[in-house]
Formats: structure tokens, sequence, C-alpha cells
């Protein structure tokens, strides 16, 4: 027995002109992107970002004292001392809040130069980094 209107309330997709033409228009401006490149996330060494150094303040110095990172590293300070430092730059382009022990601060250099900085706190602390 067949039940009349059974599949009435369904729509259909039909093979029209119009629909052609939208899936046409649809199908091209993907081929067109996946051939131009557009929208590619594919990485290479040349441009993921440089890895992270660290500087360890211990015994009331910088350790290293002196680091050579390339643009666009990100240097962190930790302080591993039992007492608080700040660490700042000579020219005032980076300065940490008070570390207590194990907190952490870090900067990314995005120019290449040469930078100084020292403990505020204690001034004798002193340490560079050197960007290539």
């Amino acid at each position: 027995m067949k039940i009349e209107g059974a599949n009435s309330g369904r729509r259909r997709w039909m093979y029209r002109p119009r629909n052609v033409t939208r899936v046409s228009a649809a199908l091209l401006a993907f081929l067109f992107l996946l051939t131009s490149g557009a929208g590619r996330t594919f990485s290479t060494a040349a441009q993921q970002p440089p890895a992270a150094k660290e500087v360890t303040i211990d015994n009331f110095s910088f350790g290293p004292m002196e680091l050579t990172v390339p643009v666009g590293a990100q240097v962190t300070w930790i302080n591993k001392d039992d007492v608080p430092h700040v660490v700042m730059s000579v020219d005032k382009i980076f300065k940490s809040k008070a570390l207590d022990t194990d907190d952490k601060f870090s900067f990314t250099f995005q120019q290449a130069g040469t930078y100084e900085y020292f403990c505020s706190v204690h001034p004798k602390m002193t340490g560079k980094i050197i960007v290539k």
C-alpha cells in the first residue's frame, strides 16, 4: 500500500541551472585558493620564532652575564635567589616587577642591538643581551 504524500515534507535538491552555477562558482573559488597558496599554514624553519633563552638570577648575579640571541627571540629571567630582584634595561626598554623566588620575567627582542641591563634593587648586578 502506498501512502500519498509521504515525502511531501522533504525538499529535494534539484539540478537547476542556478544551483549548478552556484556550485561551480564555489568550486572554482576553492580551487583558486588552493592553487594560489592563500590560506596555507605550512611552517618552515625560517618562519618559526627563535627558541626561547633563559637567564638565571642566582647568588646576586645573572647567568649567563652575556647572551647572544637572534632578532625575535624571547629571553626569560628566572629568580633562583631568596631575595627579590628587578630586571631593568639601562635604556629603560624593559623592566620587570619585583621577582620573588622562582618568579619569571620575559621580554621579546624585536630589534638588533646590544641591551645592557641590571637589577634596580642591586645595581652591581649587571648583564647584557646581544641581538643579531
